[in-house]
């Protein structure tokens, strides 16, 4: 698949089968994710892989967007290190830029991907940084939720999204 293709069919997939992705498979996924454009080039986002079953129904029993992730087997919590950005907030940016480099790297491999929010809810975050043990520097920005898509899930067909109207040249 090309870059505009993949960029084109790309689409939320909530509906996994029972799988796991191989290590290899989920440091080439990362791998994709810190190729992802930061300011000054700090790269402040940091990963933390769940597969832990227990982890994971816990986080669907706390998180109401994530009622699949079971079935999908794998998440990463995607977060920023703020003593490491370049100024205050660069790490949420660069953190998401990160956060669509894994989605993509996912569908560009076949696996079904979804982000859900953790950031700027203030609950979300607390509840992640304490489960997850992190560091007072280290912030939650998404949960990436990925794994096999289930045998004969159709996903939407890509829609339209290109809005003339949305443009501006030169000024308001």
């Amino acid at each position: 698949m090309d870059f505009k293709e993949g960029l084109l069919t790309r689409r939320s997939i909530r509906k996994f089968e029972k799988s796991t992705v191989s290590q290899a498979e989920i440091e080439d996924i990362l791998k994709i994710a810190m190729y992802a454009p930061s300011a000054k080039n700090l790269q402040p986002w940091e990963f933390v892989v769940i597969s832990e079953p227990k982890a994971l129904a816990e986080i669907k029993a706390f998180h109401p967007y994530t009622s699949f992730i079971e079935e999908a087997g794998q998440a990463i919590l995607v977060c920023g290190d703020v003593a490491v950005q370049h100024k205050e907030g660069n790490w949420v940016t660069d953190a998401s830029a990160a956060t669509q480099n894994i989605l993509y790297a996912c569908h560009e491999k076949g696996l079904g991907a979804v982000w859900c929010g953790i950031f700027p809810d203030a609950d979300f975050m607390t509840w992640f940084e304490k489960k997850f043990e992190l560091p007072e520097h280290i912030k939650p920005l998404s949960l990436v939720i990925f794994g096999k898509i289930e045998t004969g899930f159709e996903a939407r067909q890509p829609s339209t999204r290109f809005k003339p109207e949305k443009i501006h040249w030169q000024k308001w």
